[in-house]
């Protein structure tokens, strides 16, 4: 049914029916998500989460179709750290800088295994992410907010009033760098395994730094040098089971509005990465963490490293939990301008982006939304 322009109304850039806004305050005005939802024991989801490109990939047996490689095929690349972290040898980092470089530049995507962060850290953040979304209503509605200024942040789909349609999933999000949070920010049922978590990803993230730094031909502090490691922040997400996972997705197709991102997931699955116009499984690997190259290290790469689009699955098998590690201080960060590295440069590659700062950056991604468009292509000279 067509609406009438009365029947219109404008929320930031998106003019929205007056119907579904109201739909989606009333979603919003709840305070418990999604997993609200799956609680009530509904059979069929509503509309606001049906997605209007059918996923034919994406049945509930997750078999695989034409348009789907098989990760027994193709896979990304699982890169050991252990000579790099606990041994100076320098022929051995040399061949861990050349994969690291490899996957950057092809795939944007890579595992990493002997990373140093122990297994009982991994299970207990998993764990924190349960506990605090499966805790009391009551108690959870006291976070959820949609103040960006927030140090801990709960709600579901931050583009709730932008995209085209929402989610499979509910989040928190912490910032952890760099202004340490303090304890009484942060919910009691998580709070000391998201500071220790924290701790452990941004000793790694500075490990990785390094490595990319050097993959670029650049010396091994350039990136932390330049305030890549300065933010961190963490996304906690939690995709309860979905009734019908072929009518949605756990998260739209979008690449990452940051430096880089560290991906802790359970074994579920479910996250896919766009290679060669396919849909690629990233199968969990136990002890694994999943590392990706953002928007902002395409950008000041001048494109030699990717930053690409991925996606995760609605599944009717749940909870799935993950949590994203941003490396990016995102609405906090300072006036500092990023554009494409000088040294990466010549008469041959010229600059293909504009400058922009992180603040910029993100702000347009988020005021965008996950509607299916790369926000990398807004800066492009």
């Amino acid at each position: 049914m067509e609406v009438s322009s009365i029947d219109q109304v404008a929320v930031g850039t998106v003019t929205l029916s007056s119907y579904k806004l109201n739909e989606l305050k009333a979603f919003d005005e709840t305070k418990t998500g999604v997993k609200g939802l799956v609680d009530k024991g509904l059979k069929k989801i509503p509309s606001l989460f049906h997605h209007q490109q059918p996923h034919n990939n994406n049945n509930k047996s997750h078999k695989l179709s034409s348009n789907l490689c098989s990760s027994e095929h193709t896979t990304i690349p699982v890169i050991d750290l252990e000579d790099v972290l606990l041994n100076k040898d320098p022929m051995k980092r040399q061949q861990v800088v050349s994969r690291i470089r490899e996957a950057c530049e092809t795939w944007g995507f890579f595992q990493v295994v002997n990373h140093g962060i122990p297994l009982s850290v991994l299970e207990d953040m998993k764990d924190g992410v349960r506990r605090f979304i499966e805790q009391d209503d009551e108690v959870k509605k006291e976070f959820y907010t949609r103040d960006q200024n927030k140090t801990f942040i709960y709600n579901s789909n931050f583009d709730l009033y932008s995209s085209p349609a929402l989610n499979w999933r509910d989040t928190f999000m912490c910032y952890l760098a760099p202004d340490n949070p303090k304890p009484e920010e942060l919910p009691l049922v998580c709070r000391d395994i998201l500071l220790e978590y924290g701790n452990n990803i941004m000793e790694l993230g500075i490990a990785l730094f390094e490595l990319l730094s050097e993959a670029l031909g650049l010396h091994s502090n350039y990136l932390k040098d330049i305030g890549c490691t300065d933010g961190l922040v963490s996304l906690c997400h939690y995709y309860p089971s979905c009734p019908e996972p072929e009518l949605t997705l756990g998260t739209t197709k979008h690449s990452d509005n940051n430096f880089v991102t560290v991906l802790l997931q359970d074994h579920i699955g479910g996250l896919q990465v766009l290679h060669q116009d396919k849909w690629i499984d990233i199968p969990p690997v136990s002890g694994a963490l999943v590392v990706n190259i953002g928007d902002l290290v395409q950008l000041i790469t001048n494109d030699i490293f990717k930053s690409v689009e991925h996606r995760v699955l609605a599944n009717d098998i749940g909870p799935r939990i993950s949590v994203a590690s941003f490396f990016c201080s995102g609405v906090r960060s300072s006036s500092k301008l990023y554009g494409p590295i000088k040294e990466l440069l010549s008469e041959d590659n010229p600059a293909k982006y504009r400058e922009t700062t992180v603040e910029e950056y993100v702000a347009y991604f988020n005021a965008k939304g996950l509607d299916g468009t790369k926000a990398l292509d807004h800066f492009r000279v």
